[in-house]
């Protein structure tokens, strides 16, 4: 409403008032009509009742004060009703009590709608003021009184609900919608009907059906079989919930379920002799071990049963590999040693790819298996090396880039595996050396894919002496060119085509240099390479490294020309047989001056 003289006024709309006061004859009168069409309503005969009238009249009851009588008249109505009701439903037969319950449940919820109606001027003022429960609401309390728990009633639903859930688990078809109607009646009533009278009963004797089942079940058949079982119930129950139970007794439902079914077989089924969880591993059963990932996670008391699964496949893993690593025969054979590694560990990660998600903690499982006996074997640093070395020098020729680079990767994860990388570091870099040094390199492009994967592994001080060596290769082949320019583009000193590596202290795995007598065409090739060497670099000096050094001598044997490629020292002792074709051991050592045991090395290496 406009206009400033009614701004902020409130109007109040007082409900109609007779002139006349109702008295108590008239009061019983009018409770009389509304008692008999309540009767007929119940009868299912309201087609003939005038709601109008009916509703004015109780209007005029509440309005007259006489609402206690209209309600306690309506309480005594209703409850004398479901009296006869709940008579009728006990005299059923097996047959139509659920259906005979469902007719009156839905017959007393329409009637109850129509009374409301009537009632509603009831609902609305008296209820409220005198903190009465609503009229709807009275309704379905009197009906669970009366009717869902008599005694007879309520055992007798409850055994006929269990009894057909229990046959419907045993393959038999069932009247679903029955089962249905009788849970959401009792939800309706109020959930603590429906747990207490309904919920409760049903999950324990869920509980002693699994029990049972589960326990026979799993004595005659193998872990594989019941875990189909297994999986094939608790997809039941859960198609159960959704069709007749309420949606609150889902989890309820399921934690049954997977207690009976599952945590407390867990341990026998992963143990189970041929067929358990081990075997499964064993023979990379994987739709049995996704099977059991599905199921065993589900479980996290009393025992996580992931948790289960991951100790067992950790114990399994460290067996295999601790038998593995102290096979005495495998350790003659380095490189077949770590591909029988690669080999375990390749099966464990398809697993656990495959049948367990690829889940983390499986992960973290098989590298600490690993890691404990990968180190038991106290050559296995030696042992990477000389795979990496086996496949650098000729088994990566005929292997695609993408092939090479999951190779050296596979390689890598074993070496951080590894306690004591610092003797991985030695060895790589004495193998490293011989293929540098030696020509024996398939690429120097893979050689430096190596060493960044080690350098991300471990950062740039455990590989800056590696990238030193391969620094000191290009370095020396600029020398060597230099060297070549200088001497009027050869490198020829007298008979002998001299190559120099010039390696820088630290970097390389050399040792002190043993004395040794060279041939004097060698003695005058260093003089003129270190006069040249040092007009460029004089405040460096050079030691030479007899024991690393190689040699390409051409030899005349029988008449047939022959290139022989040896160690220096091997060419020192070789040299010799050209003044004599029989010579000593004393007088070659007197000679040469070679260190006994590399003498001995170099001439045994020579008699094979």
């Amino acid at each position: 409403m406009s206009g400033s003289g009614f701004r902020g006024t409130k109007f109040v709309i007082q409900p109609f008032r007779h002139a006349s006061q109702m008295d108590d004859e008239y009061a019983n009168r009018t409770w009389q009509t509304l008692h008999d069409a309540i009767q007929e309503i119940h009868r299912q005969n309201a087609s003939g009742l005038s709601f109008e009238e009916l509703y004015r009249n109780a209007y005029n009851m509440v309005l007259h004060k006489f609402g206690d009588r209209l309600y306690n008249g309506l309480v005594d109505t209703i409850t004398q009703h479901l009296r006869e009701v709940a008579a009728e439903i006990q005299q059923a037969s097996d047959e139509e009590f659920l259906l005979v319950l469902k007719d009156k449940w839905v017959k007393h919820k329409l009637s109850s709608i129509m009374i409301r109606d009537i009632l509603m001027y009831m609902d609305r003022t008296y209820v409220p003021q005198h903190r009465k429960v609503p009229v709807y609401d009275r309704g379905l309390l009197i009906f669970r009184d009366e009717v869902c728990r008599h005694p007879r009633i309520k055992e007798r639903l409850l055994s006929m609900l269990l009894d057909l859930i229990r046959r419907e688990r045993s393959g038999e078809m069932i009247e679903r919608g029955l089962v249905k109607t009788a849970t959401e009646m009792l939800v309706e009533l109020s959930r603590e009907v429906y747990q207490q009278d309904f919920e409760q009963p049903f999950l324990q004797a869920t509980a002693e059906f699994y029990a049972s089942e589960s326990s026979e079940y799993i004595c005659q058949n193998s872990a594989s079989d019941y875990m189909r079982k297994a999986e094939q119930r608790l997809a039941e129950e859960n198609e159960r919930v959704s069709h007749y139970l309420d949606a609150s007794t889902d989890a309820k439902l399921r934690e049954v379920s997977e207690r009976e079914l599952i945590a407390k077989h867990m341990r026998t089924l992963a143990e189970m002799a041929h067929s358990g969880v081990v075997s499964m591993l064993e023979n990379e059963r994987a739709a049995d071990l996704k099977r059991a990932y599905g199921l065993f996670r589900r479980v996290k008391v009393p025992t996580d049963g992931l948790s289960m699964m991951r100790e067992i496949m950790a114990k399994h893993i460290k067996g295999l590999g601790e038998k593995l690593v102290r096979d005495e025969e495998l350790g003659k054979q380095p490189v077949l040693y770590v591909e029988k590694l690669l080999q375990l560990r390749d099966k464990y990660a398809r697993v656990i790819e495959g049948a367990f998600d690829g889940d983390k903690q499986f992960y973290n499982t098989l590298n600490q298996s690993f890691e404990f006996f990968f180190n038991l074997n106290q050559r296995s640093p030696e042992y990477i090396s000389l795979f990496v070395d086996e496949h650098m020098r000729k088994g990566v020729r005929s292997t695609s880039d993408e092939e090479v680079d999951t190779l050296l990767d596979k390689v890598v994860m074993l070496f951080r595996y590894l306690q004591e990388k610092d003797v991985f570091e030695k060895y790589y870099k004495q193998h490293l050396a011989k293929r540098l040094l030696g020509g024996r390199s398939a690429s120097d492009d893979i050689e430096g894919l190596m060493i960044r994967k080690l350098k991300q592994e471990c950062g740039y001080q455990f590989t800056s002496k590696l990238e030193g060596m391969f620094l000191d290769m290009k370095m020396s082949a600029d020398t060597q060119q230099t060297f070549r320019d200088a001497h009027e583009g050869s490198s020829r000193v007298g008979d002998v085509e001299l190559a120099v590596h010039v390696l820088t202290t630290g970097f390389w795995p050399t040792q002190a240099a043993a004395a040794c007598a060279l041939p004097e065409p060698i003695n005058k090739c260093i003089d003129v390479f270190t006069k040249h060497y040092l007009k460029q670099h004089s405040n460096r000096r050079l030691t030479w490294q007899p024991n690393i050094g190689t040699a390409e001598l051409k030899a005349t044997f029988s008449g047939r020309r022959h290139e022989i490629n040896v160690s220096t020292y091997q060419m020192c002792v070789l040299l010799l047989f050209n003044a004599a074709d029989c010579i000593s051991y004393a007088d070659i050592a007197t000679a040469t001056k070679i260190p006994p045991p590399d003498l001995k090395r170099a001439l045994h290496s020579l008699a094979c």
